[in-house]
């Protein structure tokens, strides 16, 4: 039975309207013992005879109507689904990410869509699932069958979402087949020629404008949807957008290989960029404002491949640099260990970990809790990740022969009191890093490696002298990102108990009472069962009696096991911790995090 025949069968009687009516909507809720005669009747008296253009169920939303049963105020969601269960059809929140965005436009027209309140979501082979905000109004899904070829599939969503994503999927489509007309009607001349005229600032053909409202909405829709990186990825046939959240990339956009490289042209002149240069990697940054009205910093890579220019914009919280302990995912034991460390009038401090381990995150939120009106902070990076009013921050510039090494020799005639240096590459940064901690500064600087002890061990392979080690490195912190679990839908794991936390984390004994969780899956978390990330910390604090094992040979073991008594929480127990407060599984743990030896 297709859907416009179940709808047909089993909630439109003879004497039902096809479209929704809010008194219509007052009866039924009645009948569903959703609300009371007392409520229908004031409602009633309040809406009057007249109609309005909202939408029944925003309007019946605004009045406040109060559930029977649970007392709650039932907003536009409850009613929708509500609504649904009541045309016995599936309920469906719309996530965007989900939406067939490039194949709107072949199933039907924005004005289609926006007169008969529905939204085309997936196309398949077979099928076709489309939203409605009207599901009485069932007329046209022959109509769309018949022009489709397709069975219909209708889910019933909000009026509002569905009101929003119409507008901005069909205008986003509009744009970018504005962007393919540009394309194809300049086959010989090069996007950076369009752009060039816009350097010129001659008046640019009509069909432009729709490069730049897909860039637009490219942005406005990662802050939307929580995105830490945006891929654009040329392919063979159709390029492609993807969206990193949370540490997972998802598909966004497919799109013409002409149209991507237009919106990369675009992209690299905003980021003052060199837009002819094609053949080698280039870094750029761009600051924008989100939806909040937020500024928002981009730094910016392209890179050539096989099938032409690819580039990723990595996005950053403009609210990371003031985020506290807790917020980054420090335990008490760790926050109090850390601030400490920071506390520390001189010496080297190290941050370690991987890409995307949250290692500039954590440098950069304490940087500025340390960056009083007292004190100079300075840094040396390549690029410079965030532009922070408090630094003083300098970026490396290869083709000028200015690296870290002379960065960190210029800045040593600045009279700094704190100074950040990206990454320690070679033996020429680390002996200045070092001759800045003998002579009374405070360095932060970031390694690649996969626990704090291996940071010892890779200064000492770079030729760095194990006495100065000694000297100068006082604390180093390995970290890694976990995802976090969704709110909304985690359920209790009775399979994971103190016992089985304790096996994993061998000689440490697991204290205090386990609240595990297992993820679940809803459409906020985008039925991955996490939302959001949080840190896992593994603090070295190098004191005296842990120095003692550093030598030429160093005894890593030695080293794990000195730390291990003063106060060091591998990563894979920090991680085993968080399970035990519920905040994240086992398994996600697990693929974080390294093995350690105890």
């Amino acid at each position: 039975m297709t859907a416009a025949k179940q709808i047909s069968s089993e909630a439109q009687p003879s004497t039902v309207p096809a479209r929704l009516d809010w008194r219509l909507m007052l009866e039924w809720l009645q009948e569903d013992g959703l609300i009371d005669p007392e409520q229908a009747q004031k409602t009633s008296q309040r809406f009057g005879a007249g109609d309005s253009a909202l939408h029944p169920l925003v309007r019946l939303a605004h009045a406040g109507l109060q559930g029977q049963k649970s007392g709650k105020v039932m907003d536009v969601e409850a009613l929708t689904e509500w609504l649904a269960g009541r045309v016995k059809l599936p309920y469906m929140r719309i996530d965007p990410l989900k939406v067939d965005v490039g194949r709107l436009s072949e199933v039907m027209s924005s004005s289609y869509a926006e007169a008969r309140r529905c939204l085309p979501l997936q196309v398949g082979m077979m099928d076709l699932t489309i939203a409605t905000a009207e599901p009485l109004d069932v007329g046209w899904v022959s109509q769309i069958e018949s022009h489709t070829r397709k069975k219909i599939k209708l889910v019933v969503a909000s009026p509002l979402d569905i009101a929003r994503y119409t507008t901005e999927f069909f205008t986003l489509a509009r744009s970018v087949r504005a962007a393919v007309k540009t394309g194809e009607s300049s086959q010989t001349a090069s996007f950076e020629q369009l752009v060039e005229l816009g350097r010129s600032s001659k008046q640019l053909d009509a069909n432009d404008q729709g490069v730049v409202q897909v860039v637009d909405w490219l942005w406005q829709y990662a802050f939307d949807q929580r995105a830490s990186d945006i891929h654009l990825e040329p392919r063979r046939d159709m390029s492609v957008i993807r969206f990193r959240i949370d540490g997972v990339l998802h598909t966004v956009y497919q799109l013409p290989s002409t149209v991507m490289g237009a919106m990369i042209s675009r992209i690299k002149l905003l980021g003052r960029m060199d837009v002819v240069e094609k053949r080698r990697p280039l870094d750029g940054r761009i600051k924008t404002r989100n939806p909040a009205g937020d500024e928002v910093e981009m730094r910016l890579s392209t890179l050539p491949t096989a099938f032409g220019e690819k580039m990723v914009m990595r996005i950053f919280d403009p609210d990371a640099a003031v985020k506290d302990l807790s917020q980054l995912g420090f335990g008490s034991h760790d926050a109090e260990r850390w601030s400490k460390l920071v506390g520390q009038a001189h010496g080297i401090i190290l941050v370690t970990g991987p890409t995307g381990s949250g290692k500039t995150t954590t440098l950069y939120s304490t940087l500025k809790r340390l960056a009083t009106d007292e004190v100079n902070v300075c840094t040396i990076e390549d690029p410079i990740e965030m532009i922070e009013p408090s630094f003083n921050q300098t970026q490396v510039q290869a083709q000028l022969d200015f690296g870290f090494a002379e960065g960190l020799r210029a800045l040593m005639r600045q009279d700094p009191d704190i100074i950040m240096v990206g990454e320690i590459r070679d033996l020429e940064t680390a002996e200045m890093a070092i001759q800045a901690a003998l002579t009374g500064h405070l360095v932060f600087s970031t390694l690649h490696t996969n626990d704090a002890v291996s940071a010892v061990t890779r200064l000492l392979d770079l030729g760095v002298p194990a006495y100065l080690l000694n000297a100068t490195v006082i604390g180093v912190l390995a970290q890694r990102l976990v995802r976090t679990l969704c709110d909304r839908c985690k359920q209790p794991d009775p399979g994971v108990t103190r016992d089985s936390l304790a096996e994993v984390a061998k000689h440490w004994r697991m204290s205090g009472r386990v609240h595990a969780y297992k993820p679940v899956g809803c459409l906020d978390c985008r039925n991955t069962g996490y939302r959001g990330r949080a840190g896992l910390y593994e603090l070295l604090m190098l004191s005296e009696p842990a120095k003692e094992h550093i030598h030429p040979v160093l005894n890593t073991k030695a080293l794990r096991r000195s730390a291990m008594q003063e106060g060091l929480r591998p990563l894979r127990l920090a991680g085993l911790m968080k399970v035990a407060e519920g905040q994240t599984t086992l398994d996600e743990v697990l693929r974080s995090t390294p093995q350690w030896e105890a």
